[in-house]
């Protein structure tokens, strides 16, 4: 039986758990504060394939130099004189192309194939769970983010995906009584799902306990020990991790797991490779017994702002801010999501509770999640930089991966998220194929495009 550690109690992390266990190996789940405590504990819990799309959009230079310098904008870029943050945003704005867009949302589109079936499995095997299946409504102040929209949904129709139905204002406004007069019209997506994240943890936890998993909170990585010399002439070939240098002692291990989220660039700068990951700082505001009822979750389109209706509590999230890995809390922030909210509902702050909350999503300059082995290091693997899709890629990452680390095989739908996209040329000895995300590296941003920015939520 070979021992697994995994790195991260969020839940990708948990999930990769489950799946390694599953297939015989011995799990470790090791988390410097514990199970679900970062980006898993308040996000909006979204089951959303169809919101496939990565970050960089085309358009999307022009409008973000216009959010970026205000502290209340749906986009928010602290200034500082960081070198390797100026590069990955650098990054990040040459892969804003409509080519490289498309690329992406391809890509991940068909990671997630088997996602619905994937959760069905999990509450099958005994993960228990809230889970709700009401699909998400979309609600637009203006027709060109509506068609835009409706355009990203129609291709998803080449993954199986059923037609969106497009809804005028008084459609959507008996759909849901909540949306305001200002609401101009509607996109129903009926497939989609959401869970309450912290009851997802919850029921990985449970189940990961009873299958004999390790789970290790308070325990902070602090470095590796190899199992033998560092190879100059061939980085991929190199030895090996034998142990994981632990605050509480070595552990010693046949493979390692990194699912550290925004955490996960540091850790691996151990091992001499340079993963471009910055913070993507989110905010949620979660409703106790609200006074409002929610047929069913709501994207509100302009504001890049979710609701999850749960039982018993409503919790809007949003916003991305751009500030290092920090868990400092922006009251504009937040107030930017209340009065946000305001312009597309009514009667919905009354509650008998509200709780507040920050957490910070991996994000890479392509929008990609790391998926796989470590170049450097032929027994270290990914699975960060999921972005706003960590509940929703959280299954299919830890079945691929899984299938991976135990049987040596590599899906195809893992090759556009392999971490050796983000080695120099030099270094990595390929050029990406045609139509891969990462051969638009160096393309010029397209500013033709209208914007689509919608996935700035904290799913």
């Amino acid at each position: 039986m070979s021992r697994t550690v995994v790195i991260g109690a969020g839940v990708i992390g948990l999930a990769c758990a489950y799946e390694l266990r599953r297939r015989g190996d011995e799990v470790i789940v090791l988390d410097r504060i514990g199970p679900g405590a970062a980006a898993s504990a308040g996000n909006t819990g979204w089951i959303v394939p169809s919101f496939s799309g990565p970050v960089p959009a085309p358009g999307l230079v022009g409008q973000s130099v216009r959010w970026m310098l205000s502290s209340d904008s749906p986009l928010y870029v602290k200034p500082r004189l960081d070198p390797g943050f100026l590069l990955w945003l650098w990054a990040f704005w040459k892969h804003c192309t409509k080519s490289a867009y498309e690329a992406g949302l391809d890509a991940v589109a068909a990671l997630n194939t088997p996602t619905m079936a994937l959760y069905d499995a999990l509450a099958a095997d005994g993960v228990r769970f809230e889970m709700h299946c009401q699909g998400v409504l979309f609600a637009f102040l203006g027709r060109a983010a509506l068609e835009h929209v409706g355009a990203d949904l129609e291709r998803m129709r080449r993954y199986g995906y059923e037609p969106a139905e497009t809804l005028t204002a008084h459609e959507v406004r008996d759909l849901e009584p909540l949306l305001s007069a200002n609401v101009i019209g509607g996109i129903v997506a009926g497939r989609e799902r959401h869970v309450r994240p912290e009851s997802l943890v919850a029921g990985f936890v449970e189940r990961l306990s009873a299958l004999g998993v390790d789970l290790r909170g308070g325990t902070e990585v602090t470095g590796f020990r190899r199992r033998g010399p560092m190879s100059t002439s061939d980085r991929r070939a190199a030895g090996g991790i034998g142990a994981v240098e632990t605050s509480t002692g070595a552990i010693d291990t046949d493979r390692v797991v990194v699912a550290a989220g925004a955490w996960s660039g540091q850790l691996v700068r151990h091992l001499g490779f340079r993963l471009p990951l910055q913070a993507g700082k989110g905010y949620s505001i979660t409703l106790e017994q609200p006074d409002a009822q929610l047929g069913r979750p709501l994207y509100l389109d302009e504001a890049r702002v979710a609701v999850s209706n749960f039982d018993g509590a409503l919790r809007l999230a949003g916003t991305m801010e751009l500030s290092g890995l920090n868990a400092g809390l922006n009251a504009r922030r937040v107030g930017a999501i209340r009065r946000s909210a305001d312009r597309y509902l009514v009667g919905w702050r009354r509650a008998l509770g509200e709780r507040v909350w920050v957490g910070m999503r991996p994000l890479t300059p392509d929008g990609l999640p790391v998926i796989g082995a470590v170049p450097g290091a032929d027994n270290v693997y990914l699975a960060t930089g999921h972005g706003m899709l960590g509940v929703t890629l959280a299954p299919a990452t830890a079945v691929a991966l899984a299938e991976l680390m135990v049987t040596g095989r590599r899906s195809a739908a893992l090759s556009p998220f392999d971490p050796a996209r983000f080695l120099p040329r030099r270094s990595s000895g390929r050029v990406p194929p045609r139509g891969d995300p990462r051969a638009r590296s160096s393309a010029v941003p397209d500013r033709r495009e209208a914007p689509s920015g919608r996935r700035w939520t904290s799913q």
